[in-house]
């Protein structure tokens, strides 16, 4: 294979990979897109400056938000439907510090909702969970990729039917944040147990989430319910909306059970979600997944090459 750069490059941090032969040799980290805007290419020479001394140039590889309209050089979206095991024939590449650089696309999609929608850097994610677990890339299989943006995607042998994004995580950094439901919740996470199961149950009914809200303040207020536990039952509802959108986007039977794929943190709080919804779920690192991805990519662009 030779010596080259794996790059996760998302809109907060920066994840690099110094790879040879399968074999990671270094790692380091850095500031994600948004944190620097028109000098993205700087960046990048100064996470890497002491492998490009000690190597010489040294080709990389991206998946992430480099490729966004903030990011270093814009790689065109894949539309789905899309098998994602030949996402290294549609790479943007491009020439900086000497040596090959290449932005694995995102995918894009009509989501089951009729509407536009779109990904990047969990198609890689996708590519390095089918890698690392065949038996993902038989039957019909529903997918969720916990995060900023949820993203819920239908693959069928394979390749990716449609997907669709859920707003979870930064609705509940919102309303953490700058609403009247974090107030007194400040230095607390949520945890699981019977708050956030009872979160989960008051989603999982026909009421819309916006009628549900406030209840993490009027239970404190009326209730008792501690600080404490109003934050993991407003984690609950927010969770628990998520993955009843999730579901209710895939009609017919799946093969097997819906696979999480995310830090443990996030996987284990839909894990519980799925759980009180009555769907089993199996958990997968993130972490570990997007660089299985771009071992992927980077050996099949090579044989496409040959």
């Amino acid at each position: 294979m030779g010596t080259f750069i794996a790059g996760d490059w998302g809109t907060s941090n920066l994840r690099l990979w110094l790879c040879r032969d399968g074999q990671v040799l270094d790692r380091a980290e850095g500031p994600g897109v948004a944190a620097v805007p028109g000098r993205v290419e700087a960046a990048f020479m100064e996470a890497t400056a002491a492998w490009r001394d000690a190597h010489g140039p040294l080709p990389a590889l991206f998946c992430g938000m480099v490729g966004s309209s903030i990011g270093w050089v814009e790689a065109v979206y894949q539309p789905c439907p899309a098998d994602v095991r030949s996402l290294a024939s549609g790479l943007t590449r491009f020439k900086a510090a000497g040596a090959e650089m290449a932005i694995i696309p995102g995918l894009s999609t009509t989501n089951p909702q009729g509407a536009p929608d779109v990904m990047r850097g969990e198609e890689t994610q996708i590519l390095g969970a089918l890698a690392t677990k065949p038996e993902l890339r038989q039957g019909r299989r529903l997918l969720c990729l916990p995060g900023t943006h949820a993203k819920w995607v239908l693959l069928e042998d394979g390749t990716v039917r449609h997907f669709q994004t859920g707003f979870s995580g930064e609705l509940f950094a919102l309303l953490r944040q700058h609403s009247v439901l974090g107030r007194g919740t400040d230095g607390l996470q949520p945890q699981a147990g019977a708050a956030f199961d009872r979160g989960v149950e008051r989603a999982l009914t026909k009421a819309a989430l916006p009628h549900l809200l406030f209840e993490a303040r009027s239970r404190q207020l009326l209730e008792g319910m501690t600080a404490q536990d109003a934050l993991s039952f407003l984690s609950g509802l927010v969770i628990g909306a998520d993955v009843a959108g999730g579901l209710a986007g895939v009609s017919g039977d799946l093969d097997g059970p819906v696979t999480l794929v995310a830090s443990p943190v996030l996987t284990d709080a839909y894990a519980a979600a799925l759980r009180v919804a009555g769907q089993d779920a199996a958990c997968l690192d993130g972490a570990d997944l997007a660089l299985a991805g771009l071992f992927s990519v980077h050996t099949n662009s090579l044989s496409s090459k040959a």
